[in-house]
């Protein structure tokens, strides 16, 4: 079959059908930088990075874009608190963004927008949206009030077909700032104004800075085109963010869609609790890493439906960690082969079938068996299929030996200790001195070293 992908404007899964097959189009909302991202952030870079992995299998050519949002009023604070510039912030953290999620292997998107970059950009979308009769420059005479630019929400009838709510249910629950500068309470914000002290720049309203939904309907238009193929983001995007992209995009461009597509991943729990500030139960990415290899987190994140909520807890990474490791297991005494992605297998169906990855996942394990019932050419094929399906799911992108030798975190013993208790106990056995053999097994395994003989030698793993 096709792709097939659950489109959160319709509410139903529909056939992937691209505006242009030799041009698809992918944009991901990403993080506004202010400190390191938490596990939540991480889920939809893993799982649209699937998505475009499966796209590249289709298409020859895929634009995948994944914005940095750099300014922002989270930006600024953290500037004040810190006593750090706004840039020396969002360039330390936009980094450390870019490091988590190589290490998570998702591939570096064609493009990745930073806001500041596109404030011409911005500036040109308000002003039409004012000439079009969608956007108005607050009428006041209060100082700090002046300089706003709005969206009236009224003035598009269609106004909340995303997220599938009256305007009266959205200000019901929804927080809106309610000032008086707006004509309507559900009115939001395009451009605010800047204090001496906060990072402006100069606009027919004065000196100000865009609102975050702005950011990015500009960098689409600009770097996609008016309606895009696809946009994904967090299920807590729908409202207000992307609802507002859609008005903004729209209105400015003639009543032209966004995106044909849009896809929401669910929210991560911590421990069976919602992540927030307030339970104080966040999940750095970076403090993750420490602990964990990244093929352990995104092995994690897969092996739930992206649109599904998602439990995190330290058991789950545990038995995560076992589950890959099987699997490297598997594979370390396998020579190389080439990975050859089969189209008509079950993993790669199940991807086409709304990314289901916990589908695809289980289908390596299939294949795991299957390579052990068959010999030759066959075998060959099989772990071929195996590497394929592993690729696409962004699995397996290691050497097995690095693998069970990387450090697992603590105060452990060092690969080079390790190699040298071994050929003690290699020396010991010559010796017949099968006792001290034995106790040296027990100190690495004491240490969490398990020791693999065979015919070839002695291969070690952490447990």
């Amino acid at each position: 079959m096709g792709l097939v992908l659950y489109n959160s404007l319709n509410r139903k899964k529909q056939a992937f059908t691209p505006l242009d097959p030799q041009r698809v189009t992918l944009y991901a909302c990403g993080p506004t930088v202010y400190n390191f991202v938490h596990i939540g952030n991480a889920r939809p870079a893993v799982a649209f990075d699937t998505l475009y992995r499966v796209l590249r299998s289709l298409y020859s050519n895929v634009v995948y874009a994944r914005n940095i949002t750099d300014i922002d009023d989270k930006i600024i604070n953290a500037s004040k608190d810190l006593g750090e510039e706004i840039n020396v912030i969002s360039n330390r953290y936009s980094e450390a963004y870019f490091k988590d999620m190589a290490a998570l292997n998702t591939l570096q998107p064609d493009l990745a927008p930073y806001a500041t970059q596109h404030i011409p950009e911005m500036i040109r979308m308000v002003e039409t949206l004012i000439e079009k009769g969608h956007a108005y420059a607050a009428d006041t005479e209060i100082a700090d009030q002046k300089g706003h630019v709005l969206f009236a929400v009224q003035s598009m009838p269609d106004y909340g077909q995303l997220s599938g709510r009256s305007l009266e249910d959205m200000l019901a629950g929804a927080r809106v700032e309610v000032a008086s500068y707006k004509k309507y309470a559900g009115d939001f914000v395009l451009w605010k104004p800047s204090s001496d002290s906060e990072p402006g720049w100069y606009s027919p309203w004065g000196r100000g800075r865009p609102g975050w939904h702005l950011e990015c309907s500009a960098m689409i238009k600009k770097h996609l085109g008016d309606t895009i193929d696809i946009h994904a983001g967090g299920q807590d995007l729908i409202f207000p963010h992307h609802e507002n992209e859609i008005a903004q995009s729209c209105c400015a461009n003639n009543g032209k869609a966004l995106a044909n597509y849009w896809l929401h991943n669910g929210f991560i729990n911590i421990d069976g609790e919602k992540m927030s500030k307030s339970l104080g139960n966040f999940r750095l990415v970076n403090d993750l890493l420490q602990q964990y290899p990244g093929e352990v987190l995104r092995y994690v994140i897969l092996s739930s439906h992206y649109r599904s909520e998602q439990n995190f807890s330290k058991d789950l990474l545990d038995s995560a960690w076992r589950s890959m490791d099987s699997l490297y297991g598997f594979i370390r005494g396998i020579d190389s082969v080439e990975p050859l992605l089969n189209r008509d297998g079950a993993g790669y169906q199940a991807l086409l079938d709304d990314l289901n990855t916990p589908v695809a996942i289980s289908e390596l394990y299939r294949l795991t068996k299957e390579v052990n019932q068959v010999s030759g050419k066959e075998q060959q094929d099989k772990i071929a299929e195996l590497m394929g399906l592993a690729d696409i799911l962004g699995l397996l992108q290691q050497d097995p030996e690095q693998w069970f030798t990387q450090g697992r975190g603590g105060d452990e013993i060092s690969a080079q200790e390790i190699e040298a208790l071994i050929q003690q106990r290699h020396e010991a056995k010559q010796n017949k001195d099968y006792a001290g053999a034995d106790a040296i097994r027990q100190q690495l395994l004491d240490q969490g070293v398990v020791l693999e003989d065979s015919r070839d030698g002695t291969q070690w793993r952490r447990s």
